[in-house]
């Protein structure tokens, strides 16, 4: 009895045993089923290319990838920006080696034979004569062609009928010019950018009220563009939006030169005097700032580029602070849209100081321009304008996906 005992509580353990065991290999199943399921996953759905955001937003197409491209080993593309380091330029430089890579990649290039980029530009922000100083330099290195942010729409002319005579195309990229020559350009849409920024201050303010326009020079197509446009779309749907002033921020000397008189007229010195207040004495921001407190009125801000947003932006901070309650209270009240990227910007926003930013695409401008060059090389032909897109963004889509792939 007690052995048949033993016997059937054996039983059980060893059924229970091969119970443990199946379980177990069926955990172990279904695991390695699982992960061969994950893994089958991440086969069809590839990790998305560094940048392909902002490629995707370009049009034509074609200018977003190096397809049916050939060019000859050693090529040389030089690219002249309107400055050198800051947050937008070295986006824009960061697309084009980018497009170069990948023809080199295609075509197999090594070592010497790679194609070659260059990316240069004025170490002041919108240095025409310097820019100008850098056109000719890279010209005598006879590229096979030249991408440039043309600062001054009007200058230049010389250098580009040099290079036409030598046979080396020319690809205006972020700002033109009217030069016939030119082989195609490489641009946000800054009449279409402008007016987004238009509807969404307009409608910031309740369709009326009174703005201010600061707008980066006077010379060059991006900022002609992108005040008409502004302007335009305020007078035709929204004409209770008035705009006050159009400060030009390369043209504040008359605006010093009042300063300077207001000064002098004070202290009771005479203009004559040797110790008389000049114009020369008075920066940017301290105009910027007197036009602002000549329009306690104003409501709304319109800025057409990252160097006038900062710089508006700056001054208003400051005028919170100020002991005046009414220009403090004016300040605080200020809505200002701007255009472009980079982290204060983004900081701004999430703070507040901003209501939106028409964001470009310095990435795929840079890109696209690369390519824009390697067809004129390669006599394929060219789109004679590439739009390489904006996105509009706010504090509350900042963190969208397809949004936030394309900031910088």
């Amino acid at each position: 009895m007690q052995r048949r005992r033993k016997s059937i509580i054996g039983l059980a353990c060893l059924m229970s045993a091969m119970l443990l065991f199946s379980s177990c290999g069926k955990e172990a199943e279904e695991e390695k089923q699982d992960t061969q399921t994950q893994a089958d996953t991440e086969k069809e759905e590839p990790k998305e290319k560094e940048g392909q955001g902002n490629l995707n937003i370009i049009s034509p197409q074609a200018y977003s990838n190096v397809d049916g491209l050939t060019l000859e080993p050693g090529t040389y593309i030089s690219l002249i920006g309107k400055e050198a380091g800051t947050e937008y330029w070295k986006m824009v430089e960061k697309g084009a080696k980018q497009a170069v890579s990948e023809l080199n990649s295609a075509l197999g290039y090594k070592g010497e034979d790679k194609i070659k980029l260059n990316y240069s530009g004025p170490s002041e922000s919108e240095s025409v004569d310097e820019q100008i100083n850098i056109l000719d330099e890279e010209l005598a290195r006879y590229p096979n062609a030249v991408g440039i942010a043309i600062i001054d729409s009007n200058a230049c002319s010389v250098q580009f009928d040099l290079a036409t005579e030598n046979g080396i195309p020319i690809v205006a990229f972020d700002s033109g010019s009217d030069y016939q020559g030119l082989q195609s350009l490489c641009s946000t849409n800054n009449t279409e950018a402008a007016q987004t920024a238009a509807v969404n201050l307009a409608t910031a303010l309740d369709n009326k009220g009174k703005v201010l326009v600061f707008v980066h020079d006077s010379k060059s197509t991006t900022a002609r563009e992108r005040q008409s446009g502004f302007a335009d779309t305020l007078a035709k749907d929204y004409p209770e939006v008035e705009i006050a002033e159009v400060v030009y921020l390369d043209n504040l000397e008359d605006v010093k030169g009042l300063l300077a008189e207001k000064k002098n007229q004070e202290a009771k010195i005479n203009p004559e005097d040797e110790k008389a207040a000049q114009k020369e004495d008075f920066t940017d921001e301290q105009a910027i700032q007197y036009i602002l407190e000549q329009h306690p009125d104003v409501t709304g801000c319109f800025t057409t580029n990252v160097d006038a947003t900062q710089k508006i932006l700056s001054i208003v901070n400051e005028m919170k602070q100020s002991k005046d309650t009414k220009q403090a209270e004016a300040a605080e009240n200020l809505k200002i849209i701007g255009f472009d990227g980079g982290e204060k910007q983004m900081e701004a926003l999430e703070n507040g100081e901003l209501e939106g930013l028409v964001v470009q695409n310095p990435y795929g401008m840079g890109y696209a321009t690369a390519i824009a060059c390697a067809r004129s090389i390669a006599n394929q032909g060219n789109e004679a304008v590439v739009d390489t897109g904006y996105v509009w963004v706010t504090k509350d889509n900042m963190e969208d996906k397809n949004i936030s792939r394309i900031l910088y």
